[in-house]
């Protein structure tokens, strides 16, 4: 019947374009993405596109709004404008099933770990999979020490995070946003306060479990020299939008005046001080 055959054409043109998207390898976008707070403009038209299987890092100063993006990308803020795509899937704010779907396959690793204090190791991993899944509470034990186990903490299952280091409480945090084995990591200021051998010691460990468990990471920070090495690719983060996006080494070779302003910070810091020393009248930027 002509209606049978008018159908399977929808259909089979539906199924190109789910391949033509996983085939593009572009796992999540964002397109225009705008948040406000009051008559506060964070967001301004933001774009990002992150690649399977990549390790994307969004950088910006503090207050740019990194981390309100990495929230809007999540589902935990509701942007006023802007598209978002995961697997080629729009993630429209009415389509709860989408997004379901979408929480079901990505992670999310909070700035302060989100640890609840009152709960053990094992009981803080295993808490996505009590919230979000149907399964026994066998298995999820099983997976809950999985995760323990392949971030080294298995020993500390019956331990709260107050009895834990600050690599410890990391690690553990980094077990709770895997256990559901997703596909989508997002990290938001995860080194954030720490010292610089912790804060490599950081991104080792995301760099580890990321090729490990094979999940695409995006991660929101300010911390430039760590991100350039640890990255597939970079976004700067200024005025509301991104002001780049690519490799690292286009990053490092950029001559936008934004983005060496903050790439080269470090530079323009030791330049000053030189000149205060030999006596020459710096004005101070306090903007």
């Amino acid at each position: 019947p002509v209606q049978h055959r008018g159908a399977v054409r929808g259909l089979r043109h539906h199924l190109l374009l789910c391949v033509s998207a996983r085939d593009s390898g572009i796992l999540l976008k964002a397109e225009g993405v705008h948040k406000r707070f009051g008559d506060h403009v964070v967001l301004a038209g933001a774009d990002l596109e992150v690649p399977r299987g990549s390790v994307v890092t969004v950088l910006g100063r503090s207050g740019t709004g990194k981390s309100v993006f990495l929230k809007c990308l999540a589902g935990i803020l509701t942007p006023e404008a802007g598209s978002m795509r995961f697997d080629g899937a729009a993630l429209d704010q009415g389509d709860a099933a989408a997004r379901a779907e979408f929480r079901r396959r990505c992670g999310y690793l909070f700035q302060s770990n989100a640890l609840f204090d009152s709960l053990t190791a094992l009981e803080n991993v295993v808490l996505p999979l009590e919230q979000t899944t149907d399964l026994p509470d066998k298995e999820i034990q099983e997976r809950g020490m999985e995760a323990l186990r392949q971030l080294d903490l298995e020993a500390h299952r019956d331990r709260h995070p107050a009895e834990l280091s600050g690599g410890m409480q990391k690690r553990l945090a980094l077990a709770r946003a895997i256990v559901t084995r997703p596909e989508l990591v997002l990290f938001d200021e995860p080194t954030a306060g720490l010292d610089p051998l912790r804060r490599n010691a950081v991104f080792t460990m995301i760099a580890k479990y990321q090729r490990q468990f094979s999940f695409t990471a995006v991660i929101v920070t300010h911390d430039v020299a760590e991100a350039l090495v640890a990255s597939d690719s970079v976004a700067l983060l200024d005025g509301g939008r991104m002001r780049f996006q690519g490799a690292p080494a286009a990053f490092s070779a950029s001559d936008d005046p934004v983005v060496k302003g903050f790439r080269d910070s470090a530079a323009a810091l030791s330049e000053t001080l030189h000149a205060l020393r030999r006596g020459e009248n710096i004005e101070s930027d306090e903007s």
